[in-house]
């Protein structure tokens, strides 16, 4: 763990962030840490009213540290792609009041720091380009070193695109309008897309915690009514098959509510 943060800490010095890994921050594993503890206890005695079900926490730690690690990384790629599609929209802006490309996105980086801040991805990316261009490396060169990091599908298109087109002299304004237009329509479908599902997610959340829920009312309205299903072999295993199909319920929901164009 330690040593990830590590290289997250270098990654970061160096500029080039591969946005297909994400390393956690001590305190972002901590927060892991007590989260997957909290979930077992839950469980444990939900299921099984046993501390023996904190045996199952070495599990839960590596599956809670793989979704953790999972969100975490689309979550900064989906800022990625919405910082990069704005980026365009500026350079495309700058490239029509007569900038050359190079100055182009040498402009956007101000932008892009005003609307999400010097800590934000596309700020560092835009810093990173900007070192470049005083150092004379090639703008397609960078570009497409980004597209192959972001692991974001569309701005590697356009890299390769861009790419192509400046090594075979096409219409670079030409192409960076077009793609910010089809960048952005594409970004405000998935945008009207998460909307429609926004009232659905919340509505898996509240029926994930069901379970929990009706255990906390029947135990302050009838304590004892589960003591049946507890510390018997019979009750064990109803129990286990009640946790089974619990847990495939959340997975299939998941898998629903996970739409991507």
């Amino acid at each position: 763990m330690w040593k990830s943060w590590k290289r997250r800490e270098w990654g970061a010095e160096e500029g080039r962030t591969d946005y297909g890994e994400y390393f956690f921050s001590v305190r972002e594993a901590c927060l892991c840490v007590v989260k997957c503890i909290a979930v077992t206890g839950a469980f444990a005695y939900l299921f099984y009213h046993s501390w023996y079900g904190f045996l199952a926490l070495p599990a839960v730690l590596v599956f809670g540290f793989r979704k953790e690690k999972k969100d975490q990384n689309k979550r900064r790629k989906e800022r990625l792609s919405l910082q990069f599609k704005d980026t365009i929209l500026a350079v495309s802006a700058s490239i029509q009041a007569g900038y050359s490309i190079e100055n182009a996105f040498l402009e956007a980086e101000g932008e892009i720091r005003t609307l999400y801040g010097g800590n934000s991805e596309m700020a560092g990316e835009l810093a990173l380009l900007r070192q470049g261009l005083f150092n004379r490396v090639p703008l397609e060169q960078m570009l497409q070193n980004l597209g192959a990091r972001s692991h974001v599908e569309e701005i590697r298109d356009f890299t390769e695109c861009f790419a192509a087109a400046k090594r075979l002299g096409g219409n670079l304004k030409e192409i960076i309008a077009r793609t910010a237009e089809l960048t952005g329509q594409r970004m405000e479908v998935e945008r009207e897309i998460q909307t429609m599902l926004a009232a659905k997610k919340y509505e898996q959340k509240v029926m994930n915690l069901i379970p929990f829920l009706l255990f906390g009312y029947m135990q302050l309205s009838s304590p004892g009514f589960f003591d049946v299903l507890y510390h018997n072999a019979a009750g064990i295993c109803i129990m286990t098959l009640c946790l089974v199909l619990y847990l495939a319920a959340l997975f299939l929901s998941e898998k629903i509510m996970n739409i991507r164009l």
